[in-house]
């Protein structure tokens, strides 16, 4: 049995998610939550390149390719770049594709899996997590970003991203 019911709100943030940033302008994206934090649009490139980087760097699990991050161990929105801005559009995009990765391991990986033990020793000796730490880790990640992504966009007057009302 696949681990997908045990996430499945995870889908409906992610929809909510491209909905919240698809119209936004350029200047919009570029409001932070406070001064010296980062602007909407690397918070929310951030959140979409770190699945890359932990389901498939880390974890192995295929799909990298298809996204614009396919060097997110070293090119992240926010962590390593915040000169690059990405735009409502490329936004939306990365989002939907790195759900494509999502989902692939929402169907593919099972409870039995959870157990199994991922190590990257040549990244170091504390590169050493089970998948269900992975998965887990990538949804409170998500679930975070859409947060702070939220606090943003209600200082702009939109609405909240909420997963959870119909």
């Amino acid at each position: 049995m696949s681990i997908r019911a045990a996430f499945d709100r995870w889908p409906t943030l992610n929809e909510r998610l491209i909905d919240s940033v698809r119209g936004l302008t350029t200047d919009q994206l570029s409001m932070p939550a406070a001064p010296g934090r980062w602007p909407l649009w690397a918070v929310v490139g951030h959140l979409a390149c770190q699945r890359v980087f932990w389901l498939c760097d880390f974890a192995g699990q295929p799909g990298a390719a298809s996204t614009r991050f396919t060097n997110a161990g070293w090119d992240c929105p926010g962590d390593d770049d915040l000169e690059n801005a990405l735009n409502a559009h490329e936004l939306a995009v990365a989002l939907a594709s790195t759900f494509v990765i999502v989902e692939s391991v929402l169907d593919t990986w099972t409870f039995d899996w959870l157990d199994d033990e991922i190590t990257r020793p040549e990244w170091g000796p504390d590169w050493r997590h089970t998948r269900g730490f992975v998965v887990e880790r990538v949804f409170a990640h998500d679930v975070w970003h859409a947060a702070e992504a939220s606090e943003i966009l209600t200082t702009l007057g939109q609405d909240v991203i909420d997963p959870w009302s119909p």
